[in-house]
């Protein structure tokens, strides 16, 4: 496994093809620096005895043992420290740990490539594997690249204007194939090993084209990440955490990049083009079901911490609002924990977050994300917004009134309630903060999406059939044999592994 000085060295020999202002940088150019430390908590905690038994693990496929950011979820217990490593890993950076896109990515293509070679009699599992292995030996940190432009929304792929708004293979070759479009929202992009490619959506005949898997070095040839960078405001002498953390999210184009057939994990078969990037969704929202708890977490707690400092952390409203607060942390964290209880080992080995939980989780969390900065903002009042600059505080002159002024409770050193409220300005009126606020909403899929697989998964049927029983148009034995035995055995099943290792 790697350490962040080895990462951050792996970067610096990376080729230039990152644009942003305006300007060609290279990745060691300091406005990086925020995302940088972010990742660097990955390897930090991989590293540190404290943590590793949550932060690594043993790969099936070597024995050795690797950073759980690039393990392959095999068992219940597998996703139960996925989710907690999130959740502890994103209270260190005051909010998204960045790497868990490329882990969610890397989980749904080695169940959906071995599907499709049971079907097809392909070769991409062996394919995916053999690169696994090197993904995992070299604790690489991957890129997922779903979102594809999309062009005009009330069109199919095949349907659009220009061909390219949806990535697509363009040539076929003895050694490989050509592919052309671009990936938009690519969290990490510019600081990531490897770019992991992967459909966005379901596809229909006539789009085989479209139907396309494969993963690339950051800088490869033709790949060109033109980044947004978000970062907390800096600071001048009162120096904390979560000023040095920010993201970039990459637009990465692929003008007519080659792809060597070892490095393709699909290429034509568009009837897996749907369940691939739904697999990459379930995946992704369970980590969210880590990621979002915590970011709760830090929102509740410097809620608290301010209301402790003003002096109203007794006061009812403010202890409701607190309350709330936890409801949605535990809530959604419950909804992971249910999603890996009762989770699906499909035929490959990989181990499925249920759907159903993952779905419902992420949802509750998104609805809330804005009433928590809601709750937030109301607790902090108005000073978040209008604090004067850190420089008037180390100014003679202006200083002592400051001080004098914002003081509140006698027994809390004015330096500890200016920090607190620096920190409440960071995280309700930055860039950075406002990007956080509409991911909560988008990240993982829109909602639309998250109502959708509910929908689709979950046994509306069988809840009809318990309003026929009630109202006397079906039997009780019938009801009784072709429903709530059946779900009864079901659910017996799935908590078999549970009981098994109580004993």
């Amino acid at each position: 496994m790697r350490t962040r000085e080895e990462f951050i060295e792996g970067l610096k020999k990376m080729k230039p093809n990152v644009w942003m202002g305006g300007e060609k940088v290279r990745r060691d150019d300091p406005r990086f620096q925020s995302s940088i430390n972010v990742l660097g908590v990955t390897f930090d905690l991989a590293n540190d005895p404290r943590y590793e038994k949550l932060f690594t693990a043993t790969s099936h496929l070597t024995g050795k043992k690797i950073n759980r950011f690039n393990h392959i979820v095999l068992t219940p217990e597998d996703l139960l420290k996925k989710q907690m490593m999130i959740r502890v890993g994103c209270h260190r950076v005051a909010g998204c740990i960045q790497r868990c896109m490329g882990m969610d990515a890397v989980n749904a293509l080695y169940r959906i490539t071995y599907e499709i070679d049971q079907k097809h009699g392909t070769h991409y599992h062996k394919n995916f594997v053999e690169w696994l292995k090197y993904f995992q030996e070299n604790d690489l940190v991957g890129s997922a690249a779903q979102t594809d432009p999309k062009g005009d929304r009330s069109k199919r792929p095949h349907e659009q204007a220009d061909p390219d708004v949806y990535l697509r293979v363009v040539e076929k070759r003895k050694d490989g194939i050509i592919v052309r479009g671009a990936k938009i929202h690519n969290t990490t992009a510019p600081q990531a090993d490897e770019i992991i490619v992967i459909p966005t959506r379901v596809l229909v005949e006539g789009e085989e084209d479209y139907a396309v898997a494969f993963a690339v070095p950051g800088d490869w040839d033709g790949v060109k990440i033109i980044n947004h960078q978000a970062s907390v405001r800096p600071r001048k002498q009162w120096d904390a955490p979560i000023a040095h953390i920010g993201v970039s999210d990459g637009f990465v184009v692929f003008d007519d990049v080659f792809v060597p057939w070892e490095r393709v994990f699909m290429c034509g078969e568009r009837e897996f083009g749907g369940p691939l990037a739904l697999q990459f969704a379930f995946n992704h929202r369970h980590s969210y079901t880590g990621c979002k708890p915590a970011v709760s977490d830090i929102i509740m707690g410097s809620a608290a911490l301010f209301a402790e400092y003003n002096g109203t952390e007794r006061v009812s409203h403010i202890r409701e609002k607190i309350s709330d607060l936890i409801g949605v942390a535990e809530l959604v964290y419950s909804a992971g924990v249910a999603s890996a209880v009762f989770s699906i080992k499909t035929p490959s080995g990989f181990c499925a977050p249920n759907p159903i939980y993952v779905n419902v989780g992420r949802r509750h969390a998104g609805r809330n994300i804005y009433h928590e900065y809601d709750i937030l903002a109301d607790i902090a009042g108005g000073i978040p917004a209008t604090l004067p600059y850190e420089e008037d505080f180390l100014n003679s002159e202006t200083k002592p009134f400051l001080e004098k002024y914002l003081k509140r409770k006698a027994d809390i050193p004015v330096e500890d309630q200016h920090r607190c409220i620096r920190m409440l300005s960071d995280m309700l009126c930055s860039g950075w903060a406002g990007v956080w606020q509409v991911a909560g909403v988008h990240g993982g899929g829109s909602p639309m999406m998250e109502t959708v697989a509910i929908l689709g998964n979950y046994p509306i049927q069988a809840r009809k059939e318990i309003a026929k029983y009630l109202a006397g148009i079906k039997s009780k034995d019938e009801f009784e044999n072709e429903v709530e035995v059946k779900e009864v055995n079901e659910f017996l099943e799935s908590i078999k592994v549970f009981s098994e290792k109580s004993k």
